[in-house]
């Protein structure tokens, strides 16, 4: 049809004098940018969202350490506690400055150490002060790193409680009587503060336990890898297993990283309009180029 109402105004014949060749594919391509720029604005008005890794501004650490007397093993050298304060120590230095440490030791109870605070060298302070004790209270420790992690900061609106999180270490099992770690588990899912754990040592480490008379015992003291998965699991942390000192300090400085990081529901709008305003000037552009118009 167009050839034919071509032919009312000349001789079809004379065009190839007039144009030197036919646009093609390209007298489509301006339309085409144009009708994507104008789908890409529709979509930005309905403010479309989308899920993105950003830095929390905000939050609250609680650090568990066993300072049971099994933590005395060399297995990890120079030993267990040593280590740990060592990972710790990485952990403070990965953790933004902003973020609030506190820490809890536990052997056959768990005390508080240090509250949440952003004092990373009174933090060191109370890590270089950890003293070995005798049992191991893994649920009581979890109990007690949630009544920190649970306290608003002073500077914070009532209701408005900074993002938490719990990273629990241990070398043994539950030995202390007291509240049992499946059921401090899920006081913490509750909660809503995911706890992280650290099986630290090897299946055949040893310490000396002293007896009565002089004497002393050699015991075995792996880590309970079970019990610490099950409490990863059930509260939504991460369970990881460090058998030497270089793998927990990578530990703690990954989960410092981390606990920097979040996973969150951002509008992205902005991107889509501008997606379709470059749009829109390049098939203008190309349109009046090539065709000497606008779309």
């Amino acid at each position: 049809r167009r050839r034919r109402d071509a032919a009312r105004f000349a001789n079809p014949a004379l065009s190839p004098n007039l144009v030197a060749r036919r646009p093609g594919i390209r007298r489509h391509v301006p339309a085409a940018l144009g009708l994507a720029a104008l789908a890409l604005l529709v979509v930005g008005i309905a403010r479309p969202n989308m899920t993105r890794t950003v830095t929390r501004n905000e939050a609250t650490v609680v650090l568990a350490l066993d300072t049971s007397r099994s933590m005395a093993a060399t297995d990890v050298a120079p030993s267990r506690l040593e280590a740990a304060r060592v990972a710790a120590d990485a952990l403070l230095e990965s953790a933004p400055d902003n973020y609030r440490i506190g820490i809890v030791s536990f052997s056959t109870s768990a005390d508080s150490v240090l509250p949440p605070t952003t004092d990373r060298e009174a933090a060191r302070i109370a890590l270089r002060e950890l003293r070995l004790g005798s049992g191991t209270a893994i649920g009581d420790a979890i109990l007690r790193s949630l009544e920190l992690a649970e306290v608003e900061p002073g500077t914070q609106p009532a209701g408005r409680r900074p993002p938490a999180a719990i990273l629990l270490l241990s070398d043994g099992a539950q030995t202390a009587e007291s509240a049992t770690p499946a059921a401090a588990a899920q006081r913490a899912r509750r909660s809503g503060i995911p706890v992280s754990t650290v099986a630290l040592g090897t299946e055949d480490a040893v310490v000396e336990v002293p007896l009565p008379g002089g004497l002393s015992e050699r015991v075995t003291v792996p880590p309970d890898v079970p019990t610490l998965r099950r409490i990863a699991a059930t509260t939504g942390g991460t369970f990881y297993q460090a058998l030497d000192a270089e793998r927990l300090r990578e530990v703690f400085t990954e989960l410092g990283t981390r606990l920097a990081r979040e996973r969150k529901s951002v509008e992205v709008t902005s991107a889509f309009a501008l997606g379709g305003a470059a749009l829109a000037l390049l098939a203008g552009a190309l349109s009046s180029v090539w065709f000497r118009r606008a779309l």
